[in-house]
């Protein structure tokens, strides 16, 4: 990117006395500020000439902030700025954002050698200290906030909370992690990780037809994402496990033939069935040592399905993909 006037504030930028009318605001807006906590207008704000040296220089000696130099034409602008306010927001007050328009602050963007749009500046203690140009990711941003605030914000409290509610499915405290997605679904309606473990949470609970109804609600992008699928094969799999049959009487008719295919598949869908996953893989892969090959190889896409249905890093899932490629390739 283009340098930052060697980490020194431009000499045009020095502070001023604002316009009364300025002062008055600013004194207005830091009121409220301070009597109810950080508003939009106290992390979000635009700037001119005028007001630039109040609402950077001197604000970044008491938190960092981030200046979005824009313009209304400029098509990756509409990308980067929506992103930079909402990690702004997510930050929760430890780092702020200033917009420029550009095309009005002609000085402003001369002073710091604006060349290309869009261009973002962070200021600490009065001086840019980091900055980069173009669009950017939300994770990208995230991580230049995490940079700027010494570790301090950057990170998306949806995705804690995600962490926070899957931990607690895991534990199969599906009231307590269906309450958390239900949260994030109210702020994220459309977030694949919320739905699906809202999903899941209902399964747990046997409100199997709810979860088909919200099924049939959601759009194809939706419904095709790869943590929506797996909750469509969990489905599938407690459907045929529900049709599977007891488990002594399958047991017994393996013990009577061990070249039963059929009934060494159907018992591990009934321990599925029954939440011995752990049973279910085994049974899966003794299908595979013994007859790979019986019906199309129905043990082996059985056991990718319950893959997908658990998760790729499911310790499961990890453990029983090594045991597979020791049975297929001993």
């Amino acid at each position: 990117m283009d340098p930052i006037t060697n980490g020194q504030v431009p000499p045009a930028l020095t502070p001023e006395a604002p316009a009364a009318g300025n002062a008055a605001t600013n004194a207005t807006g830091n009121a409220t500020g301070n009597a109810t906590g950080n508003t939009a207008g106290d992390l979000i704000k635009d700037a001119d000439t005028s007001t630039f040296m109040v609402d950077v220089i001197e604000a970044s000696r008491q938190v960092p902030i981030i200046v979005d130099f824009w313009a209304p034409w400029c098509g990756p602008c509409k990308q980067l700025t929506p992103a930079l306010e909402k990690v702004v927001r997510d930050a929760g007050g430890a780092v702020r954002l200033v917009k420029v328009n550009i095309d009005e602050n002609q000085d402003i963007a001369a002073q710091l050698q604006i060349r290309s749009i869009p261009t973002i500046y962070a200021f600490r203690d009065g001086q840019p200290v980091d900055g980069f140009q173009g669009a950017q990711s939300e994770s990208q941003i995230r991580e230049f906030v995490k940079r700027l605030t010494g570790g301090a914000a950057g990170d998306s409290p949806i995705a804690e909370a995600l962490d926070a509610a899957e931990a607690q499915l895991a534990e199969g405290d599906f009231q307590g992690a269906g309450g958390l997605f239900n949260q994030i679904l109210e702020r994220e309606p459309v977030d694949a990780r919320a739905n699906a473990g809202l999903l899941r949470c209902l399964i747990g609970i046997d409100q199997v037809d709810e979860v088909r109804a919200m099924l049939d609600g959601y759009t194809d992008e939706l419904l095709n994402s790869k943590e929506i699928q797996a909750v469509v094969s969990a489905l599938e799999l407690a459907d045929q496990s529900a049709e599977a049959g007891d488990v002594s009487d399958l047991r017994q008719a393996i013990e009577a033939d061990p070249k039963n295919m059929q009934a060494r598949l159907d018992l591990a869908m009934a321990l599925y069935g029954n939440g011995d996953r752990e049973g279910a893989v085994d049974e899966l892969l003794e299908s595979i040592r013994v007859n790979r090959a019986w019906n199309e190889e129905a043990a082996r896409k059985q056991l990718l399905k319950l893959f997908e249905a658990f998760g790729p890093t499911d310790e499961l899932t990890m453990d029983a993909r090594r045991r597979l490629s020791s049975v297929l390739f001993s």
